[in-house]
Parts: structure tokens; C-alpha cells; sequence
């Protein structure tokens, strides 16, 4: 009997030592290194730029070392040749451990900003532009960027926003609220953002422009902030809206988005999107989230 319970306890322990392994790749620049980093700091095991063909052994030895409740690593374009194997190496490790796979990218321009900024060679080579070294990765890492289970633009994330996203995702805090939101205020006679996810028109509100002593001023004026909110419909919109938002959020959580970008815009970008972006960003931040306003097109003068 003592025997057939030792047996038993032995099968429980590696029954209950599962580790998750995180495999990271994505476009080079994208932040990888600062979420593999991330991952460490929460106490994961991690390895950058391992073999893919090395990948099957590294899982293997993370399930059987009882030390190791989990694991990172990163795979990109240096593995050259051997990325073709990724997608076929990744489908039959998953079939014996946990495995999720995070796809880092960005916008092509913030990838081009930051090997400006830290001058640095893109792992391609130097034989062709920036651009055109980010367009050929892209379409390299396709297959892989379809197998993701969780897909991340890193376009809008400083470095300790990245770490914090990935920090409170992997943490398993705030699991709906793990979005970065991004609060735009714009004029519709320059455009709408290209980057907007959302865009709501408050050009249907009193236009404070029209009152002299608000002309030159802009939507965080007080007096210009509590002209605007002293109609009905002013207050009935920013309740609405909200609401939504509180609503759709955790939608777009659940989807793999890691950040929204939501623009109103007016006539002119001065007073009323200034004024409603604002209010937003205030409520969202009220209802747990991490929200940043940008007014776009507002004057320097208040």
C-alpha cells in the first residue's frame, strides 16, 4: 500500500506541474525585448533567440524541472531559415504543453522612428531601406502572425506601458480593463486621425466660437467647459457615450486589443471635442482604465 501511494503522489505532482510556455515573435522593433523582460520580472524562465529547432527540447525540459512554473522565449527573424519550420515546430508542441503565442507589431512608421532613434541595423541587412526591410519581414512572419493567440501593436505603447499591459495581463489583474485608451480631440476641417478606432461628430453642440469672449479660447477653459455642458444634450451625450464605452471595452479586451483610440471632433478642434474628450478621458479613468488625451488640433492658448 505504501508503495501504491508514493506512486500515486508522484503521478499527482507532475500531473500538477503544468508551466505555461509563452513563445514571443513579431516584427523587429516591435518591443519584444521589453516583453520577454516583462515576463522575466513576473518570474518567468526566459531564453532569447532560441533555435526553432531547439524549441521541442526547451519544452520539454521546462515540463520535467518542477523549479520552472513557467516560461518565455523569443523567436523572430534572426533564426533566418529555420522560421519556415515555426508554425509546423509550434502545432506539435502545443499538443503535449500549454503554449500561447504573442505577435508583436507596430505601424510601420514607429518601426522606422525607432531604429532612428537607437541606430541600429535591421536584422535583414542594410542592402534595402528600413521600409522596405519591415514590408519583406512582414510578409515572412504572415503564417506565423495568423497562429497568434494574442496579437499586440505596440504603435502608441512607451516601453514601461508595454511592460505594464503585459504586467497586469499575465498577472491576471484588471482582466477587463487591460487596455491601454487613447482619447483624441480633432478639427474636421483637417482630417480625421487615420489612427482612430472610434470617432463620434459633436458638431451638433452650441459652438462656443460664437461667443466673443470664448473665440480665442479652447475647451479646457472653464467658463468655455461649463458653457458647453450647460445644455441638456451636452450632458446626455457624455452619459451615453460613456456607458458605451464601459460597455464595448471589455469586448475589445477579450479580442486581443491592447489599445483603442477614440476621436471627436468638431468644426475647428478648439472647444467642443476639446471639451467632450476631457469629460471621456475623466470617466474612463473613473471606471478603472488607463486613458490618455491628446487634443490635436487645439490652440496653445486656454
Amino acid at each position: 500500500m505504501p508503495v501504491k501511494k508514493k506512486a500515486a503522489t508522484k503521478k499527482k505532482t507532475a500531473e500538477q506541474h503544468k508551466p505555461e510556455l509563452v513563445i514571443i515573435t513579431g516584427l523587429s522593433g516591435s518591443g519584444k525585448g521589453s516583453v520577454l523582460k516583462a515576463l522575466e520580472d513576473l518570474g518567468f524562465y526566459s531564453v532569447d533567440n532560441l533555435p526553432v529547432e531547439l524549441i521541442p527540447k526547451f519544452a520539454e525540459l521546462t515540463c520535467n524541472n518542477p523549479s520552472i512554473r513557467a516560461a518565455a522565449l523569443v523567436v523572430d527573424i534572426r533564426e533566418g531559415s529555420g522560421l519556415k519550420d515555426f508554425p509546423k515546430v509550434f502545432a506539435q508542441i502545443r499538443t503535449s504543453v500549454t503554449a500561447r503565442l504573442i505577435f508583436l507589431e507596430a505601424d510601420t512608421d514607429a518601426i522606422v522612428r525607432r531604429f532612428s532613434e537607437t541606430r541600429r541595423p535591421h536584422p535583414l541587412g542594410t542592402g534595402k531601406s528600413i521600409t522596405r526591410s519591415i514590408q519583406a519581414e512582414r510578409a515572412q512572419l504572415a503564417p506565423i502572425r495568423a497562429m497568434a493567440d494574442l496579437t499586440i501593436n505596440t504603435s502608441k505603447f512607451s516601453v514601461h506601458e508595454l511592460r505594464d499591459f503585459i504586467g497586469e495581463r499575465f498577472r491576471g489583474r484588471r482582466s477587463q480593463t487591460d487596455i491601454m485608451i487613447y482619447v483624441a480631440s480633432f478639427g474636421f476641417r483637417n482630417g480625421v486621425p487615420p489612427d482612430s478606432d472610434l470617432v463620434f461628430d459633436v458638431r451638433f453642440l452650441p459652438n462656443p466660437n460664437y461667443i466673443p469672449r470664448f473665440k480665442n479660447l479652447t475647451g479646457k477653459n472653464p467658463d468655455v467647459a461649463g458653457y458647453i455642458r450647460s445644455f441638456p444634450q451636452t450632458v446626455e451625450f457624455i452619459t451615453r457615450i460613456s456607458e458605451l464605452l464601459v460597455y464595448l471595452l471589455p469586448h475589445y479586451v477579450r479580442e486581443g486589443k491592447s489599445y483603442l483610440t477614440i476621436s471627436f471632433g468638431c468644426t475647428g478642434g478648439q472647444h467642443r471635442s476639446v471639451m467632450i474628450a476631457e469629460e471621456i478621458k475623466k470617466n474612463l479613468v473613473g471606471a478603472g482604465y488607463t486613458a490618455k488625451v491628446n487634443h490635436r488640433d487645439m490652440p496653445k492658448s486656454t
